[in-house]
Protein backbone atom coordinates (compact mmCIF):
# COMPACT_ATOMS: atom_id res chain seq x y z
CA UNK A 1 0.00 0.00 0.00
CA UNK A 2 2.84 2.43 0.67
CA UNK A 3 4.13 1.98 -2.86
CA UNK A 4 0.76 2.97 -4.33
CA UNK A 5 0.63 6.08 -2.17
CA UNK A 6 4.21 7.02 -3.01
CA UNK A 7 3.42 6.78 -6.72
CA UNK A 8 0.04 8.52 -6.52
CA UNK A 9 1.10 11.58 -4.49
CA UNK A 10 3.71 12.81 -7.00
CA UNK A 11 1.12 12.50 -9.77
CA UNK A 12 -1.19 14.88 -7.91
CA UNK A 13 1.55 17.49 -7.81
CA UNK A 14 1.69 17.55 -11.63
CA UNK A 15 -2.01 18.39 -12.14
CA UNK A 16 -2.19 22.04 -13.25
CA UNK A 17 -4.37 24.41 -11.27
CA UNK A 18 -6.85 26.75 -12.91
CA UNK A 19 -4.46 29.66 -12.41
CA UNK A 20 -5.69 31.62 -15.42
CA UNK A 21 -9.35 31.46 -14.46
CA UNK A 22 -11.04 34.70 -13.42
CA UNK A 23 -14.57 35.85 -12.70
CA UNK A 24 -15.80 39.20 -13.95
CA UNK A 25 -19.09 40.97 -13.37
CA UNK A 26 -20.37 43.31 -16.07
CA UNK A 27 -23.13 45.87 -15.91
CA UNK A 28 -25.45 45.47 -18.90
CA UNK A 29 -28.05 48.22 -18.40
CA UNK A 30 -29.93 47.62 -21.67
CA UNK A 31 -31.15 44.15 -20.62
CA UNK A 32 -34.85 44.82 -20.15
CA UNK A 33 -36.76 41.78 -21.41
CA UNK A 34 -36.58 38.01 -20.87
CA UNK A 35 -34.73 37.45 -24.17
CA UNK A 36 -32.02 40.06 -23.57
CA UNK A 37 -29.99 37.89 -21.16
CA UNK A 38 -30.11 35.00 -23.62
CA UNK A 39 -28.70 37.19 -26.39
CA UNK A 40 -25.93 38.56 -24.15
CA UNK A 41 -24.97 35.13 -22.80
CA UNK A 42 -24.92 33.58 -26.26
CA UNK A 43 -22.66 36.31 -27.63
CA UNK A 44 -20.21 35.96 -24.74
CA UNK A 45 -20.21 32.13 -24.78
CA UNK A 46 -18.91 32.15 -28.35
CA UNK A 47 -15.58 33.58 -27.17
CA UNK A 48 -12.75 31.10 -26.79
CA UNK A 49 -11.77 30.82 -23.14
CA UNK A 50 -15.20 31.54 -21.64
CA UNK A 51 -15.99 28.84 -19.08
CA UNK A 52 -19.46 30.00 -18.01
CA UNK A 53 -21.86 32.93 -18.26
CA UNK A 54 -24.77 33.76 -16.01
CA UNK A 55 -27.01 36.75 -16.53
CA UNK A 56 -29.50 38.49 -14.26
CA UNK A 57 -32.10 40.62 -16.02
CA UNK A 58 -33.28 42.18 -12.74
CA UNK A 59 -29.79 43.22 -11.64
CA UNK A 60 -28.82 43.92 -15.26
CA UNK A 61 -25.53 42.04 -14.88
CA UNK A 62 -23.57 39.31 -16.57
CA UNK A 63 -21.13 37.21 -14.55
CA UNK A 64 -18.46 35.52 -16.64
CA UNK A 65 -15.89 32.91 -15.65
CA UNK A 66 -13.08 32.92 -18.21
CA UNK A 67 -9.48 31.88 -18.88
CA UNK A 68 -7.42 35.06 -19.11
CA UNK A 69 -4.84 33.28 -21.28
CA UNK A 70 -7.49 32.98 -24.02
CA UNK A 71 -9.70 36.06 -23.66
CA UNK A 72 -9.98 39.33 -21.76
CA UNK A 73 -12.57 41.50 -20.07
CA UNK A 74 -12.30 43.90 -23.02
CA UNK A 75 -13.14 41.11 -25.48
CA UNK A 76 -16.07 40.00 -23.31
CA UNK A 77 -17.46 43.54 -23.16
CA UNK A 78 -16.95 43.89 -26.92
CA UNK A 79 -18.91 40.66 -27.58
CA UNK A 80 -21.85 42.02 -25.60
CA UNK A 81 -21.54 45.41 -27.30
CA UNK A 82 -21.50 43.73 -30.73
CA UNK A 83 -24.73 41.93 -29.82
CA UNK A 84 -26.33 45.33 -29.13
CA UNK A 85 -25.96 45.43 -25.35
CA UNK A 86 -23.35 47.80 -23.94
CA UNK A 87 -21.40 46.14 -21.14
CA UNK A 88 -19.07 47.73 -18.59
CA UNK A 89 -16.76 45.87 -16.23
CA UNK A 90 -17.89 46.30 -12.61
CA UNK A 91 -15.62 43.85 -10.80
CA UNK A 92 -12.98 41.25 -11.60
CA UNK A 93 -11.79 38.53 -9.25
Amino acid sequence: MRIAIAIFVPLLATVPAAAGQHTAIFSVPDMTCPLCPVTVATAIRHLEGVVSVSTDVNAKTATVVFDDDKTSTAAIAAASNNAGYAAALVKEQ
